[in-house]
């Protein structure tokens, strides 16, 4: 009987840790699915702003209002919206934030538990014609979601948008 009772107890023990490490399992799970629809929300959002967008400029030197193409890429880019807002998108600490007034004051598009490292605009025939490609950005953003230690992924994404408007 006292060999039931302990046999029970170990089986009831190791069922319960099992039980315990599933719920955190959900959990982390949960929290990192919030975290990635944050982020594709973001990404999504922007890249349809740049598609119906014209003038890209990338990069914060001159003037943001004039077309600049960036070969090797930076973390700053200005466009006219389809609406005629000048937009701005640019990296600050480890968040994407967002401008609608040309640069004066930012609103953050990404949660405070995704951590950007890198964010990367890279444009290409942005400049009038002659040049006859069509303007597109390559946007690619690496970085960590999560808070703690032990719950942190890891993520690279990289997405093209060009623009809808026949460059002409």
């Amino acid at each position: 009987m006292m060999t039931a009772v302990s046999v029970f107890l170990v089986v009831m023990t190791i069922s319960m840790g099992a039980i315990l490490s599933i719920f955190d399992a959900n959990r982390k799970s949960e929290s990192s699915k919030t975290v990635m629809d944050n982020l594709n929300f973001a990404v999504e959002a922007m890249s349809r702003e740049i598609r119906f967008g014209k003038n890209y400029h990338c990069g914060t030197g001159g003037n943001i209002t004039l077309p600049q193409n960036c070969l090797s890429g930076d973390s700053f880019i200005s466009f006219l919206s389809s609406d005629g807002i000048q937009i701005v998108y640019k990296l600050t600490g480890s968040s994407i934030e967002k401008s609608v007034d040309g640069g004066n004051t930012y609103i953050a598009v990404t949660a405070p538990e995704i951590n950007i490292n890198s964010l990367a605009f890279f444009v290409v025939g942005a400049n009038p014609p002659p040049d006859t490609l069509q303007p597109k950005v390559l946007i690619k953003i690496s970085g960590n979601a999560g808070t703690k230690i032990n719950t942190m992924s890891g993520f690279t994404l990289q997405t093209l948008a060009s623009q809808r408007l026949i460059d002409n």
